[in-house]
């Protein structure tokens, strides 16, 4: 069976045997020893109309406290999030911000109790549960406040904050190598040997987002786009030296 795998705005690809192809725009084919894969990972974010309104603006919309925190000391903000990730950054906020206000979907957290309870110590963290984000409110280049829905009992209000914290994971934008790697149950590429960038096939490395679901920063990104190079430079060395040899041997 022909192995080849084409979707929505991204290349064909071929990873069989000792030379990989990759078709750009349907059009550039290209044959190479080694491909590093370096497609990160996107966020996920709640879809509505506002928030990418106030998204594309930078106006008060983000996916990274860590990122974008620092942009909002002593004001007041609101996060969006359950998990690990979410109380993390709703912390990480906690120091830099008034005052940070929770919304969690369900009536608990989906996050370690660990980290729930780190949140809940907060003094200037509140948490509200059943809630839900109705709109992104805002003055039309930055955000005000946000309007939220209690999904129990229907009733809306308002809060004034400055910045829309979205922290409800990321999806890896990996789909186009699903018959090629090993990926895991989110998406994430698999490093074939831990401590390097080597995926499942041979002469395949990966750097980035695209397989680090914990750090998720340009920083550690840049260096494992180093350790993917080195990794190629090296595999490259041991073809060349191999054929040297088999070379030298047959004359």
């Amino acid at each position: 069976m022909k192995q080849t795998l084409e979707t929505a705005g991204l290349p064909k690809l071929i990873f069989h045997g000792d030379i990989h192809k990759v078709w750009v725009n349907d059009e550039k084919e290209i044959h190479c020893d080694t491909i590093i894969i370096s497609t990160g990972a996107s966020a996920k974010y709640l879809g509505l109309d506002s928030e990418q309104k106030y998204l594309k603006l930078g106006g008060g919309v983000s996916a990274c406290a860590v990122c974008d925190g620092f942009f909002y000391r002593n004001q007041e903000v609101v996060i969006v999030g359950a998990g690990d990730s979410a109380c993390e950054e709703a912390h990480y906020l906690s120091k830099l911000c008034k005052k940070v206000t929770m919304l969690v979907r369900r009536d608990e957290f989906r996050a370690s109790k660990i980290m729930a309870s780190r949140v809940k110590n907060t003094p200037n963290i509140e948490i509200l549960f059943n809630t839900e984000t109705e709109e992104v409110l805002g003055d039309g280049q930055v955000v005000t406040g946000v309007r939220v829905v209690n999904n129990q009992t229907n009733e809306k209000h308002d809060i004034p904050a400055t910045g829309f914290f979205v922290a409800i994971g990321h999806k890896p934008n990996t789909d186009i190598f699903k018959d090629y790697l090993e990926l895991d149950e989110t998406g994430y590429i698999v490093n074939a040997k831990p401590g390097t960038s080597k995926t499942n096939v041979e002469g395949v490395f990966v750097s980035g987002d695209a397989a680090d679901h914990v750090y998720r920063q340009a920083i550690t990104a840049a260096g494992t786009g180093c350790m993917a190079a080195l990794d190629a430079e090296r595999y490259l060395a041991a073809k060349d030296s191999t054929f040297e040899v088999s070379t030298s041997t047959y004359n």
